[in-house]
């Protein structure tokens, strides 16, 4: 037993101090405290505004309540004059019933419709409109009584009941009941047992309380934005900071041989950065200082080939002034295109992301190439081009097509054919590309799109290897994607762009 008690105690304690190590950490943890401080305040906002609200609510009731409650006492004083007017037109009625017809209180009191009288002993003795149907005599609790479409009342013995058309309460939320019948919101007739009982318009009273919900709106969520992106804000700076604190904490607790060695890592790691970084900007940069003579190169060239002034002397040499000018273009083409593919790589290739049709651009970039396609007799044609738009950059995809149609035009014999489908899936516009090449080999496959990654062909000339690799990282950038399908060596390749559709 005492083993028993001694096992429970420990196991109390323990839990007692994991507890407490653990409230000890939450209360240190920024990760924790910001954001339940952001709760708890926002917490509070919410629950003033909701009590705000309610009051407003309330209060805008009761004072639409009280403002009905007078008026209905106005409406039952007014109630109680007209039927008191109406109880001695009916009492003159019962002295004197053969000198009054009809047409006379008509038109002394139009409301009027009927008077009846009855005496001591419940015998009619005289109506007001002796044409309509007899009246019963009504049951009386006290002087004055009320009956649908009428009252009545004891005068010198006799019964006078008088019929009227439906009293003007103004509102139809307003009525005239029976006192035992009324309920709610009600006042007495005076001198009558009828009470004018009628109910709050709770839409027009709250209108004003309604307008004022997106003020009430702003008090909660305004709150809690603000307090959500600043505990963000916080508990992202304090992560670094503390981030900082553990890794030179690691580093002060490291021995000497291992700090050494993550120092050299880091320093090898920053080299290789900075090596990449000088790479490209080498290589833009001689890009650029070797574009400018090849300008003037392919021009000169060009002018003696065409010889502006004057014959050469040989043959010859405007033979070797086309070959140094076509020699020059294409070093001129391959230098553009290191330079694009460093731009890109180094992220200063802008692009503007709009909604572009798919079809129609592909149809005028394939427009643009026929004149090559009809020079080697190549069938180039959109076999399938469904409508729609996705989101991209319009010139991006345009130069992703013309390096397409390029290779495609290259690798593919005379009197091949090459033909693209556009068709759309959900979410994205895909664009297929498909030639009668000889296609690529399982290991080419593997190699595509990597740069300067050439792949030679009997007959065929290639440029630097950097036609895909463009292609491939403008798709990406845009959020679309490329790849090479087709069935392998033989079947021709096919090339399949998908972009973001809108």
């Amino acid at each position: 037993m005492a083993e028993a008690v001694l096992r429970l105690w420990t196991g109390l304690d323990g839990a007692t101090v994991q507890g407490r190590s653990f409230v000890r950490r939450a209360t240190r943890d920024v990760r924790f405290i910001v954001p339940i401080c952001i709760i708890l305040i926002c917490g509070s906002f919410a629950a003033a505004a909701l009590l705000q609200m309610r009051m407003d609510r309330g209060r805008a009731l009761a004072q639409a309540a009280g403002f009905e409650r007078a008026r209905i006492v106005e409406v039952a004083n007014g109630t109680a004059q007209t039927l008191d007017r109406y109880a001695r037109m009916g009492a003159v009625f019962a002295a004197s019933p053969q000198q009054y017809r009809s047409a006379d209180l008509g038109r002394a009191e139009p409301a009027i419709r009927d008077i009846a009288v009855w005496g001591p002993d419940g015998a009619p003795l005289a109506r007001l409109d002796a044409t309509v149907a007899p009246m019963t005599a009504p049951v009386f609790a006290g002087p004055r009584t009320s009956f649908p479409g009428g009252v009545a009342f004891r005068d010198a013995g006799k019964t006078v009941a008088v019929l009227f058309a439906p009293l003007p309460l103004g509102g139809h939320r307003t009525a005239l009941v029976p006192a035992r019948a009324a309920r709610g919101l009600t006042a007495p007739v005076p001198g009558w047992p009828l009470a004018v009982m009628t109910s709050v318009d709770e839409p027009a009273a709250l209108a004003d309380w309604t307008g004022a919900l997106p003020l009430y709106l702003f008090v909660i969520l305004g709150p809690a934005i603000a307090g959500g992106w600043l505990a963000a804000l916080f508990v992202g700076a304090f992560e670094r900071h503390a981030k900082a604190n553990r890794a030179i904490r690691a580093l002060k607790s490291t021995r000497p041989v291992e700090a050494r060695l993550m120092v050299r890592l880091a320093n090898a790691e920053r080299g290789a950065m900075e090596a990449l970084r000088a790479k490209s900007e080498f290589i833009a940069h001689m890009s650029h200082e070797l574009r400018t003579p090849l300008n003037a190169v392919i021009g000169f060239s060009e002018i003696i080939a065409e010889e502006f002034y004057g014959p050469c002397g040989h043959a010859k040499y405007s033979e070797y002034a086309r070959d140094i000018g076509e020699a020059g273009k294409n070093l001129h083409t391959k230098i553009s295109d290191i330079l694009e593919f460093a731009n890109i790589e180094a992220g200063r290739y802008p692009l503007t992301e709009e909604a572009v049709d798919l079809a129609s651009l592909a149809t005028q970039c394939i427009e643009e190439h026929q004149g090559r396609a009809f020079s080697r007799r190549i069938s180039l044609s959109v076999a399938f081009a469904e409508p729609g738009v996705v989101r991209a950059d319009a010139s991006a995809v345009r130069r992703i097509l013309a390096n397409l149609l390029t290779n495609a035009l290259a690798y593919t014999a005379e009197g091949g054919i090459v033909r693209a489908d556009i068709h759309f899936e959900e979410g994205a516009g895909v664009l297929t590309l498909s030639d009668s090449g000889k296609g690529f080999t399982p290991h080419e496959r593997k190699r595509a799109g990597k740069p300067f990654e050439r792949f030679d062909r009997t007959g065929t000339v290639t440029g630097a290897g950097l036609g895909l690799a463009i292609a491939m990282e403008l798709a990406r950038r845009m959020g679309g994607a490329m790849r090479l399908v087709g069935e392998g060596p033989g079947h021709g390749a096919t090339m399949e762009l998908r972009l973001p559709r809108l």
